[in-house]
């Protein structure tokens, strides 16, 4: 690491639980973040401020006005444009140690399996299930961590998914909800916490550090701040 490096990441370095090879791990890691909206917003943010070297975002959408509610990566002059584009330009600013990738296109079972074999971990920030049901598939196949969250109203959950060969997806959720059945408000400020909540579980599982949410399922009540961990198993 460079001089620049050790001030940029002095707080994680001080962590006796981090130091300066555990930097070196985020800084050689390879993270893929599915969807870039309000929790991909976060996620990304905070994956690249703490140096996350290689970055991967995957997004079809363009930014348009309700986002901006919630998805704070964006601002009222990006009304329109692709938001995995913007994305990647607004994080260059923000750290330019981290090499970063963007795939303005849905992720889908063509595509997925050359994706998600050039990273290390996906993190999952989409709201729909077939995109959940495709990342759980390859990550599972390449034995690969499926960070997953999902929001709603004042609730969010989070698990972690085909870490060390523990349970999937499917395991949790085997069937598959109809999509117009779920709600469609959210707080603003909830993807920001959930979303927080996943990128931390990235870095833990880079860094090899704490307990990871792997059969476990959290859930979060923003009205009460109530949070309760559901076990399962595969």
């Amino acid at each position: 690491m460079n001089e620049i490096q050790k001030e940029r990441y002095n707080r994680h370095i001080i962590l006796s639980e981090i130091g300066e090879e555990g930097q070196k791990k985020l800084l050689n890691a390879k993270v893929l973040v599915v969807g870039a909206g309000g929790l991909g917003a976060p996620i990304l943010q905070y994956l690249v401020a703490a140096g996350v070297g290689n970055i991967g975002i995957v997004d079809a959408d363009s930014v348009s006005l309700s986002n901006l509610q919630r998805q704070i990566l964006y601002k009222e002059d990006q009304i329109g444009l692709s938001k995995a584009e913007q994305a990647k330009t607004t994080l260059n600013q923000l750290n330019s140690d981290v090499k970063i990738s963007y795939y303005p296109f849905m992720l889908n079972d063509d595509n997925a399996s050359k994706i998600i074999s050039q990273y290390d971990i996906v993190v999952g920030a989409t709201d729909n299930f077939k995109s959940r049901k495709c990342i759980d598939k390859i990550t599972k196949a390449q034995s690969k961590a499926f960070v997953h969250a999902s929001i709603g109203e004042f609730e969010g959950q989070i698990s972690v998914f085909n870490y060390k060969n523990g349970p999937s997806y499917s395991d949790l959720f085997p069937d598959t909800p109809n999509e117009s059945d779920l709600p469609l408000g959210v707080i603003g400020v909830l993807p920001g916490i959930i979303g927080s909540m996943q990128a931390c579980e990235a870095i833990k599982i880079i860094l090899e550090i704490g307990e990871i949410l792997s059969g476990k399922l959290l859930v979060y009540d923003a009205l009460t701040h109530d949070t309760n961990i559901i076990q399962f198993s595969n």
